[in-house]
């Protein structure tokens, strides 16, 4: 059975939409007990390398499928206030690939956070004993010290290497044949998106002793909330590193000489990217027609600048909010309903509101 095949369709820089099935439909049973052959071979756009990987872990592809749930919402939500939304995928069109076919900021915070997404998927089906090639991190073993004294390592700390280790053969597959440009572009931004989860693993402990005193520890080594490392390749998509190739062809330099020389850990680009003010199919714009803008905001979400001078349209809605909110000793908040009116601003269209389509 095969149908979920019809919610898939591979690009770059992996998994642009995935229709993820549920744990206990047909096709995963069948892929389990012997077809991932088939259910690999059929999956289009994957490379060599991601089809052996595919059939040896057929498992891990419902978790690279929640994977690619988390970073498209994560996405999205970094990108809530701006011209490009990362909202492609909804909108019915294939325009994230458009946009990944430009060497562009946003194309190198796609390659970041995609890879981001695999290595934390991994890594939590590992610890949810989802996979049978690994489980919990097997070195946090006995005991050991830190700045408050001596603990034991016990729980499940989070395999974070061998999440990391698989999402670089399985994501990283796609670059590298051709060791261009390109390629160097994206493998850099695919690594800066894996160290990005492992820097906000955190070691968690729970005390043992009498009243709750710390006199034994246990610790383990957990993952932060996705969000973290969002809000930090965020922070590198705004400080992304314009850069051009060297003169052997072997690495990056970079293109302003006033600008710091690009870390493991920032992400790298080699052409500006366009404004998205307009719908436009070449380069994966939806344009800004229609969107809400915040009219006394002075940042990217105002109405000046989401709607790239064109002006907007002001409507007044009627909606129910949450309103004169009291605490009750001991302890609830209780609120009443009250209707409120507001003014909701969306960007007016361009005169030509069609396709626009550069040859």
């Amino acid at each position: 059975n095969m149908n979920f095949l019809s919610g898939i369709w591979w690009s770059l820089p992996l998994v642009l939409v995935w229709t993820t099935p549920p744990v206990t439909s047909s096709w995963w049973y069948m892929g389990a007990v012997g077809s991932s052959r088939v259910m690999c071979d059929n999956v289009p756009g994957l490379v060599s390398r991601q089809r052996q990987l595919c059939r040896r872990h057929p498992e891990a592809m419902l978790s690279i499928g929640r994977g690619v749930a988390a970073w498209t919402a994560e996405c999205q939500h970094q990108f809530r206030r701006h011209r490009w939304d990362c909202n492609a995928l909804e909108r019915g069109e294939r325009l994230l690939g458009r946009v990944l076919l430009r060497s562009s900021r946003e194309s190198a915070f796609v390659h970041a956070i995609s890879s981001a997404g695999v290595v934390f998927a991994i890594t939590r089906a590992c610890s949810q004993g989802e996979l049978k090639s690994c489980s919990c991190d097997p070195r946090k073993k006995g005991s050991a010290k830190d700045s408050k004294g001596h603990f034991d390592w016990g729980g499940c700390s989070d395999n974070i290497d061998y999440g990391m280790k698989f999402a670089r053969a399985f994501v990283d597959a796609k670059e590298r044949k051709g060791k261009d440009a390109r390629a160097l572009m994206n493998l850099h931004n695919n690594r800066a998106g894996r160290k990005a989860v492992k820097r906000f693993l955190k070691q968690e402990c729970k005390c043992h002793g009498v009243s709750g005193s710390c006199t034994l520890r246990t610790c383990w080594l957990a993952m932060a909330d996705f969000r973290k490392t969002g809000d930090y390749l965020w922070k590198k998509y705004n400080g992304a590193i314009q850069v051009v190739m060297n003169q052997d062809g072997t690495g990056f330099t970079v293109a302003n000489k006033r600008f710091k020389k690009p870390t493991k850990n920032d992400l790298v680009y080699f052409e500006s990217s366009p404004d998205y003010c307009i719908r436009d199919r070449d380069v994966g714009s939806l344009g800004t027609a229609g969107r809400v803008c915040n009219q006394t905001s002075r940042g990217m979400d105002s109405c000046e600048v989401m709607c790239c001078g064109r002006g907007y349209d002001t409507s007044r809605v009627s909606r129910m909010t949450k309103c004169e909110c009291k605490f009750h000793w001991c302890c609830a908040v209780r609120c009443q309903d009250c209707l409120e009116v507001v003014d909701i601003h969306t960007c007016k269209a361009p005169k030509s509101a069609g396709w626009i389509s550069w040859t």
